[in-house]
């Protein structure tokens, strides 16, 4: 197989860097700013600490625990950075609460931006040990869940510093079938689509990649209801990056992603993807330049396509955003997003 797959989808060549290196050099300083991230030990949530470090921030890293996350908190420090590990499993409620109440000692004075980076692709049917798809637990709903449960710390930089930032990262993966209610439920193992032609770990990817962009949305309109003292303080965002090689799709394939068809997909998108680098500018725009709006989703204007981050059209879904809104209310085991 392994021999009939390199025969079939060579490895095309690393894309060559090209807008990154002038793009940096347009961002302010992040002097006395905290910036958390998620899944920041590769790829893009890696670019995006290094950026934010050198700019000068606090880089607090919610990685897994092991030597990848130790390796990226070296390779920070090692460029005078100023950074922090705290261990979030997010294919763990519990782990995701416990970090959350870590965050609460170790940054007491507010979080200015949290990044819900992380994120896994095309991964067979199987559940988190909270019983949901695991695609959707990683990059959607402990997300939601960390969101909620640091919030305070969100208001707190918001009054002492002026602004705090939410940013969410989507895909162009997004695009495809509204959300469905079936994909929040504890339901891991059972949504099928693992047997041929295996489509079904591609359309729960999907489904995890719209919902990061709808909660941006939900958020934005939930605050100016119910938090509305913040509301103009507390930006919502996304960004999606393009094609990108950020070394998901080598992650996908060690994962499961076996099938011929799977191959061809990471294939395909291999083989007009940018650098990480250029894939990266997304998020960097959303988290680190000033004057960015909330409800601001930034990336390349295709999704087929790499490109510069440009400020893109929204994509509201009024029923998507309530049933988002809702079933990770339920999911998560809260009653409410806000605290007392």
């Amino acid at each position: 197989m392994d021999t009939l797959v390199k025969a079939l989808f060579p490895p095309p060549p690393s894309p060559a860097t090209k807008l990154f290196p002038a793009f940096v050099k347009t961002l302010p300083k992040l002097t006395g700013k905290t910036i958390a991230i998620t899944g920041c030990t590769s790829g893009t949530g890696l670019v995006l600490a290094q950026v934010c470090g050198d700019l000068g921030a606090r880089v607090v890293m919610l990685n897994r625990p092991s030597e990848r996350a130790n390796a990226a908190l070296r390779m920070l420090t090692q460029r005078n950075v100023n950074a922090v590990f705290v261990p979030c499993d997010l294919q763990s409620f519990e782990s995701v609460r416990t970090a959350a109440a870590k965050l609460k000692t170790v940054c007491a004075d507010g979080i200015d931006v949290l990044c819900n980076n992380a994120g896994v692709m095309g991964l067979p049917d199987s559940a988190t040990p909270d019983g949901f798809d695991v695609q959707m637990q990683s990059n959607h709903l402990s997300h939601f869940l960390l969101t909620a449960e640091i919030w305070p710390l969100l208001e707190t930089a918001a009054t002492k510093r002026g602004e705090a930032r939410i940013v969410n990262h989507s895909s162009g993966a997004r695009r495809g079938a509204s959300l469905k209610a079936d994909y929040f439920g504890k339901n891991g193992g059972n949504l099928g689509g693992d047997g041929f032609p295996g489509l079904g770990k591609w359309r729960r990817y999907q489904q995890s990649k719209l919902a990061n962009l709808l909660f941006t949305y939900a958020l934005h309109d939930k605050l100016a209801k119910e938090r509305p003292a913040f509301a103009a303080k507390i930006k919502s965002l996304c960004a999606h990056p393009g094609p990108t090689d950020s070394g998901l799709q080598a992650k996908t394939t060690k994962a499961g992603g076996t099938r011929l068809l799977d191959h061809y997909v990471l294939w395909r998108t291999l083989k007009s993807a940018q650098s990480v680098e250029d894939g990266s500018l997304g998020i960097i725009r959303a988290c680190c330049e000033p004057g960015v709006e909330s409800l601001g989703f930034y990336g390349p204007t295709g999704s087929g396509r790499g490109g510069p981050a440009e400020l893109l059209p929204q994509e509201r879904n009024a029923v998507g955003e309530k049933l988002l809104w809702d079933e990770s209310l339920k999911a998560t085991g809260m009653n409410k997003f806000w605290p007392k």
